[in-house]
């Protein structure tokens, strides 16, 4: 049996992580840049823009090419 915080921090890693890292990586580089980019245009429009690049970048992935 293993003890609740390393059941909680390998829960926590698969809920973020999940099955690719590249995608939680390319979020958390969007936060710290919109945190730094705080109170601007650009840091309300950044994380959108990076959520839907990111999201077409992985299912191009998926998909494959055809």
């Amino acid at each position: 049996m293993t003890s609740w915080p390393a059941a909680f921090a390998r829960f926590l890693y698969e809920f973020v992580v999940g099955d690719d890292w590249t995608i939680a990586v390319a979020v958390a580089v969007a936060l710290v840049a919109v945190r730094t980019l705080d109170g601007t245009a650009a840091g309300y429009l950044l994380l959108p823009a990076v959520v839907v690049v990111v999201l077409a970048v992985s299912l191009r992935r998926a998909i494959g090419h055809r």
